[in-house]
């Protein structure tokens, strides 16, 4: 009979088995990132882990909501908070800004409370990966630690976040109560820069990715020798019946060679 976590992890590949295009998950993307592929299959090749959500790492261009007159948030993503652009892939990035209707005004900036930003965000790769036991989410949390991303942390029921910091937050426009246009008080030129520093984020990121990916093998190749090393060594321990008649051999050939110093 297949445990909790036995269960689990095999509902959680049906899952993935099948999501697709015609088949979305949850996520606001609705189908698992390209560049994340590998390491979830790697992943979720252990018997004592699997994944439960990923992001690749990620630009985003994020209009926020209405706030209310006590709200205390800095990013009110209700309230006809919307995306404007969104890509998990640098193939994507170049001229995004021409997909979304802006009018450039860099002489006007925000005045009141009633003013909604526009925020240009990188976010870098992100994996939970939910595992078996405490032993196994250490394991895996320090490994990634080790590995540079220093965000991670073990959350309940033995959850690993895998998180690094590597981030842009930048306000690049707004919108006002008196009027529904999208105002960039940056010009192009600003754009493209930011633009190149994403670009520059994605290469680390993708890097660290594949760096994550190669400790995560190694772990699991070391952990496979050590089990494969333990059945050996139990396949050739002997038994009490072989131990006892080793014993009076061993014995036998003492009082032999104490006898032939006698003579």
């Amino acid at each position: 009979m297949q445990d909790s976590f036995d269960q689990k992890k095999q509902s959680i590949l049906e899952e993935i088995s099948t999501n697709g295009p015609d088949n979305l998950d949850a996520s606001p993307k609705g189908t698992i990132d390209e560049h994340c592929i590998p390491i979830i299959n790697l992943i979720n090749k252990h018997k004592d882990m699997v994944t439960t959500s990923s992001c690749s790492g990620r630009v985003s261009v994020f209009l926020e909501g209405v706030k209310s007159a006590d709200s205390t948030s800095i990013v009110a993503k209700g309230n006809y908070g919307r995306w404007l652009f969104v890509t998990h892939d640098p193939k994507d990035l170049d001229n995004w800004y021409d997909s979304i209707d802006f009018t450039y005004d860099t002489t006007r900036f925000p005045t009141d409370n009633g003013t909604r930003s526009i925020l240009y965000k990188f976010e870098a790769v992100i994996l939970h990966v939910k595992c078996r036991d405490e032993t196994t989410a250490q394991r895996l949390y320090i490994l990634a630690m080790n590995n540079g991303f220093r965000e991670s942390g073990i959350g309940n029921n033995f959850n690993v976040a895998i998180r690094i910091n590597i981030k842009l937050d930048i306000p690049i426009g707004f919108t006002d109560a008196e009027s529904e246009k999208l105002r960039c008080f940056v010009n192009k030129e600003y754009l493209e820069y930011i633009t190149l520093i994403s670009h520059e984020r994605f290469r680390e990121n993708f890097k660290k990715l594949d760096q994550l990916y190669g400790a995560v093998e190694k772990m699991m190749t070391e952990e496979s020798n050590g089990e494969a090393g333990s059945k050996k060594k139990n396949k050739y321990a002997e038994s009490k019946e072989e131990r006892r008649e080793r014993m009076i051999r061993e014995g036998l050939q003492r009082q032999q060679s104490m006898k032939k110093l006698k003579e």
